[in-house]
């Protein structure tokens, strides 16, 4: 029995081999197929397939009119999932976004009426427009994939992702988001313009709507599923892991930096790493993932001194830190 135990090893690390290699090409379709809706900016959609894998929510910061919603709609499409989309105003109350129970005089009884939440991708537009009292109804759907109402848990659907947008800071009427809404968000990005070949092929299929209506989806619900217990098995070396923490650590010890990153942030980070490795074929992280990902999954979640930048702090950090080899 004893002389049997390697060979056994090798085939349980050649099946789980097997499921990242299958689980990897599922989410190279769905990245494929978002890009055949968004084009010019790959590394985009990369990161937002990353964040849906690793089980997160996404933060996009950018100017109006740069394809945030079609982003959003493209990556439903391709997931077969149902899209919402949730126009954040001033006037916007927390009923809005997680629904109502109404009561029904034929039946006697508080019938709920579910709110946009209850979907597989909600796009969360402008999010910063809105007060600080609605936005934190996005906490706990953010934390726990759940909405509490009338003292009732209610369960959103398995593969929730939310896409939040939020107009630049100095534009009027906006309310910046607090650090417990900005700490649920796997990353945080931005678009920005697309290149001239990608803007002149926009131009010549008069927008993305005909692209959209096309879209077939490559994945089901037992698919992402699987993607996402895969990418959750992906190993992590003890050097990496300490990298992971060295970087984390380095935001609360920076001088710029008022208030660093929470432990939460730390566990993102390296589910991120880990769907990042999934998405390319890999079944372990290497540092250059947690390089490619440290900023664009802590940036946001610091709180910063006066006149210090997230960004340029964050990437002084990740050079000063030395990587394991």
């Amino acid at each position: 029995m004893h002389g049997l135990a390697p060979a056994h090893k090798i085939d349980v690390e050649d099946r789980m081999m097997n499921g990242v290699i299958e689980s990897s090409a599922a989410a190279v379709r769905v990245v494929d197929t978002v890009a055949q809706v968004y084009r010019g900016n790959r590394s985009a959609i990369e990161l937002l397939v990353t964040a849906w894998l690793a089980g997160g929510h996404a933060l996009v910061e950018d100017i109006p009119g740069v394809g945030k919603t079609t982003l959003a709609r493209a990556l439903a499409a391709a997931i077969g999932g149902s899209f919402r989309r949730l126009q954040c105003t001033p006037d916007l109350m927390p009923a809005d976004v997680t629904g109502v129970s109404i009561y029904d005089e034929r039946e006697r009884t508080f019938v709920f009426h579910p709110g946009p939440l209850f979907g597989d991708v909600l796009l969360a537009d402008e999010l910063n427009r809105t007060p600080p009292r609605t936005q934190s109804a996005l906490l706990e759907a953010l934390s726990e994939g759940q909405v509490t109402i009338d003292g009732l848990a209610r369960p959103l659907p398995a593969a929730f992702f939310c896409v939040a947008t939020q107009n630049p800071l100095d534009h009027a009427g906006t309310f910046p988001l607090p650090d417990s809404q900005r700490d649920r968000f796997l990353v945080s990005f931005r678009l920005g313009y697309p290149g001239e070949n990608d803007e002149v092929a926009l131009l010549a299929a008069d927008g993305a709507e005909g692209d959209l209506a096309q879209v077939q989806a490559v994945v089901d619900a037992k698919t992402i599923a699987s993607l996402r217990t895969h990418a959750r098995r992906i190993a992590v070396a003890e050097p990496v892991r300490r990298y992971v923490l060295a970087l984390v650590q380095g935001t609360r010890r920076h001088k710029a930096i008022q208030l660093g990153a929470s432990p939460r942030a730390a566990l993102g980070l390296q589910r991120a790493c880990q769907a990042r490795a999934l998405l390319q074929g890999r079944d372990f992280i290497i540092p250059e993932d947690v390089q490619t990902l440290a900023g664009v999954c802590l940036a946001h979640r610091l709180s910063m001194r006066p006149g210090q930048a997230a960004g340029a702090t964050m990437q002084a950090i990740i050079d000063a830190v030395d990587v394991p080899r």
